[in-house]
């Protein structure tokens, strides 16, 4: 997942909650009774136009720009016999969501993916895009069409799968807090950033576009469009807007917004990121981004964690957590793409000048798959979050200190043992920092240190706890949990926000003792200490489970000391 390739693959639920059966569906190798129809000209380049923007937003991460999917995890849609062969199943798949095996090209999966929120129309123009793309027949299939599929699949229309996709209660918040819900968010929040006083957030989607909130009020409104201020297809990268998870605020009050972008216009294909910086106020909000920091390394058809955290430092200088083009160093043939690992620019951790234009990267840390989230203690510590390859190694929690090589792709959390066959040696006498050993009780500790999370829990966000908050929160550190979506360590794990204390032992290391402090949520994926004893808590959608459609946008929660 960027994170997280966060757009999820999560078995959908029934209204009861019970994950569909495909035993309605038949045998997957059967023909199915739908097949593709001719499309007119004139409907054709339209309906490709809209289902390509749908395909970006709610199917790219897991089936990739080019159709083939992830090896072993999210089976290819490109030359698919699948879609060949049983369209229907492939349209309820959309409708329902689909658990269990299949068989595509000759290669078995066995994974999940949700139902995707999108209307009878919006399903017709996804199939119209796919089965035109990548080597497939051609053709298109009908809302009409669609709309008799959906009424032999788990939900019957698009009205009850949204109904099956309402927001959950409030977890109980710990002895102390209160828990309330701040807004209901248009769109899939992802990240959260303020001046620190508390009045107003701004919330960055995954489609690039920024909203203000104003928090005692819940009022929301639109401050930025990612049509305004990104370089997209036929401007000056030729190639697709994927990723914007970073954003952050400076003491000016600007906002910094990270975009990643892939320029398709000639092989091999590379991988844009742009920070972009706003220019101006409008009734005392940050307006008019433009590009302020630019580079470019080579991209990846599978992996894509690119430009995710962004936050000024307490020297001022603008840290950028640039994750890994790969999801292990592994190597390709394939000439669109660069065929090598990863590059002197990827899986590290950056140091900008923001007094600079254009400044010079000074890589920070170096073996750093993708830290989602990072923040620094009152003594200025840089403590990150980390997640793993799908080869199912624990999630890590990190401190960063100049100059230190955090193991990838060479190794993870405390394994001995390579992740893969194709796991690279490591340079004769490179030296690894280890993780932060999670002594429990929760987090995946079970009887015995973990370094850090359950696998695939995803940690993202994280926030630390000044002096505005008491005894026992004061000093430490909470860790939002995005959630699993790879079943193969257990059903469900994070959906929950972390408390993180942290000690040294006798060798000076830090060790944390973990405590669970909100769950279930709906996938959290960042949180924000703004204002006098306050933290909010951005849920990207709603289900509370891997059970769940991730598709439709989650909410704001504001977890507040009680006032004495």
């Amino acid at each position: 997942m960027m994170l997280l390739c966060f757009v999820l693959a999560a078995g959908a639920a029934e209204p009861s909650g019970k994950i569909p059966s495909r035993s309605s569906t038949g045998s997957h190798r059967v023909k199915s009774s739908v097949a593709a129809q001719p499309v007119p000209a004139a409907e054709l380049e339209a309906g490709l136009e809209r289902g390509r923007g749908l395909y970006i937003r709610n199917c790219f991460v897991c089936h990739q720009y080019n159709g083939q999917g992830i090896p072993g995890v999210f089976p290819p849609l490109a030359k698919s016999d699948l879609i060949a062969t049983n369209l229907e199943l492939c349209i309820k798949a959309l409708c329902e969501g689909l658990s269990g095996e299949l068989v595509v090209l000759g290669r078995k999966y066995n994974g999940s993916m949700p139902a995707i929120a999108l209307n009878d129309a919006e399903v017709s123009d996804v199939f119209t895009y796919v089965l035109n793309s990548w080597g497939n027949a051609g053709g298109g299939v009908s809302a009409a069409t669609v709309a008799e599929v959906r009424s032999r699949s788990a939900f019957r229309t698009f009205e009850k799968l949204q109904q099956a996709s309402a927001y959950p209660p409030l977890p109980p918040p710990p002895e102390g807090f209160t828990l309330r819900e701040v807004v209901r968010l248009p769109q899939r929040g992802v990240r959260l950033t303020s001046d620190g006083q508390g009045r107003v957030l701004y919330v960055l989607t995954a489609e690039g576009d920024v909203y203000r909130v104003e928090t005692g009020t819940g009022a929301t409104r639109q401050l930025l469009s990612a049509s305004s201020y990104l370089l997209t297809r036929g401007k000056d990268v030729g190639g697709l807007t994927f990723n914007t998870v970073g954003m952050t605020m400076d003491k000016q009050g600007r906002l910094y917004i990270a975009g990643n972008q892939q320029d398709i216009s000639k092989p091999p294909v590379k991988n844009h990121v742009t920070i972009y910086r706003t220019t101006a106020f409008s009734d005392g909000d940050p307006v008019d981004p433009k590009p302020w920091f630019t580079t470019n390394y080579p991209g990846s058809a599978a992996y894509i964690h690119a430009a995710e955290n962004i936050a000024f430092g307490p020297d001022g200088f603008l840290y950028v957590g640039n994750g890994a083009r790969t999801d292990a160093g592994q190597t390709g043939s394939d000439p669109t793409w660069y065929g090598g690992g990863e590059t002197p620019i990827t899986a590290c951790i950056w140091r900008l000048d923001s007094a600079l234009d254009q400044p010079p990267i000074d890589v920070f840390a170096r073996g750093v798959r993708n830290a989602y989230g990072f923040c620094w203690n009152d003594q200025g510590e840089m403590i990150a979050t980390e997640n793993g390859p799908d080869a199912d190694p624990p999630d890590e929690l990190n401190f960063i200190e100049r100059g230190h090589h955090y193991g990838f792709p060479y190794t993870f959390s405390d394994w001995k043992q390579k992740a893969y066959p194709h796991t690279p040696d490591a340079p004769v006498g490179l030296e690894f920092t280890p993780p932060i050993a999670n002594l429990g009780p929760d987090g995946g500790f079970e009887g015995k240190p973990i370094f850090s999370f359950d696998p695939h829990s995803c940690p993202a966000g994280i926030a630390y706890l000044g002096n505005d908050f008491p005894e026992g929160y004061r000093g430490t550190f909470l860790v939002a949990r995005f959630g699993n979506f790879i079943r193969s360590v257990k059903q469900e794990c994070g959906f929950d926000v972390l408390q993180i204390k942290l000690r040294r032992n006798a060798q000076g290391r830090y060790e944390a003792r973990i405590h669970t402090v909100l769950a279930p949520l709906g996938r959290p994926i960042d949180v924000h200490v703004s204002g006098k004893g306050k933290i909010f808590i951005c849920e990207y959608s709603r289900p509370t489970n891997t059970s769940g459609s991730y598709a439709l946008p989650g909410r704001i929660l504001e977890l507040a000391v009680k006032p004495k």
